[in-house]
């Protein structure tokens, strides 16, 4: 496999959701994870946006899904998506059975008017 920049395919995600919605009680849209060091955060539609929080931060630029079904890459510092790349450690997706929005329990009913456009 061809090594990339600011990939690391050996290290597994953080978490099944966001950790710092999850530190706070609060909710996220879609997960993304930093192809990095694994830090699991919420998407950028997302009340909190943490996935960008972490880039600016950590300054890992990388993020693939963190949805099942989804494989694409984003690249914060040049605005661009890849459709597929290396493989992750697995999991690869959050599971199955958790909702998105999510989790469970934390989503208000109103949720589609909190999403950032």
């Amino acid at each position: 496999m061809t090594e990339i920049d600011g990939i690391d395919p050996g290290v597994p995600p953080s978490g099944t959701g966001c950790g710092d919605c999850d530190a706070v009680g609060g909710w996220w849209f879609h997960l993304r994870r930093c192809a990095q060091c694994g830090h699991v955060g919420c998407c950028d539609s997302s009340p909190a946006q943490h996935a960008t929080a972490h880039w600016k931060s950590a300054g890992h630029p990388l993020v693939q899904s963190f949805e099942p079904g989804e494989s694409w890459f984003w690249d914060y510092a040049t605005g661009t998506m890849y459709e597929s790349g290396p493989d992750l450690t697995p999991p690869d997706a959050h599971p199955a059975d958790q909702p998105a929005p999510g989790p469970a329990g934390r989503v208000p009913q109103d949720w589609p008017s909190r999403l950032h456009r």
